[in-house]
């Protein structure tokens, strides 16, 4: 008789345990009157136990989580980051996903060591820089000296030194926008083409003044003839 009590009492506490007038044990969930053992993190209920068999779990799907000790029958989903954000740790059966801001976005709305909501950064104008990236919003500060900013640069950059380079400046700098460089202009190479040039013009003129007068020269003693034979 006592080996039969001792059998029932280890065969119960294997599987559902009877509930007392209080609650179960923090392992354990209440289904009717039984104290079933949960189920681990990672896994969901596949069948809650009875009097003579214990819980029977299942290993959640991928895309879904449980991560406590639980009697849940379903897992949930793994969260989706929103817009603005991106996955800064993935989901696994054990943990949700956590979501953080995307490059050039800001968290407004912070959980624990992840993010449910983000703004985009504001820009700079041209002429400042970005001094910081807070975790608010941008910070700008203006360019000055001999320096410019397109608004994306973290720091101000130095104009371009066009003779440095062997260029020539086309256009000044300014806080907002570099120098502008183009090839230097050769004054030789311009002597070679223009002279020729200046030197068959000058040909082509004298040709065309001495033809004129070769052909006034041809017509005056024409002329005379002419009077003469009257």
């Amino acid at each position: 008789y006592e080996n039969s009590i001792c059998h029932v009492r280890e065969h119960f506490h294997k599987s559902g345990r009877l509930a007392n007038a209080q609650t179960c044990h923090r392992a354990e969930y209440r289904v009717g009157q039984e104290c079933c053992p949960m189920c681990p993190p990672g896994n969901r209920v596949n069948k809650h136990c009875t009097e003579f068999t214990s819980t029977s779990c299942e290993p959640c799907a991928d895309g879904t989580f449980l991560d406590q000790l639980n009697g849940q029958t379903e897992c949930f989903p793994c969260k989706t980051c929103d817009a603005g954000l991106k996955v800064k740790r993935p989901c696994t059966t054990t943990s949700d996903a956590v979501c953080g801001p995307q490059d050039g976005f800001f968290c407004v709305d912070r959980r624990g060591d992840g993010c449910v909501a983000a703004q985009k950064h504001r820009s700079c104008k041209a002429g400042q820089y970005i001094s910081r990236r807070a975790i608010t919003d941008t910070e700008c500060s203006d360019c000055t000296g001999e320096t410019y900013s397109n608004g994306t640069f973290p720091s101000c950059q130095p104009h371009t030194k066009c003779e440095s380079e062997g260029l020539q400046q086309i256009r000044p700098g300014n806080h907002a926008a570099d120098s502008e460089c183009g090839p230097k202009h050769d004054s030789s190479n311009k002597t070679v083409i223009i002279v020729p040039v200046i030197l068959v013009a000058v040909i082509i003129v004298a040709v065309a003044v001495a033809a004129a007068v070769m052909c006034r020269r041809n017509k005056r003693p024409k002329q005379s003839a002419g009077r003469i034979s009257i």
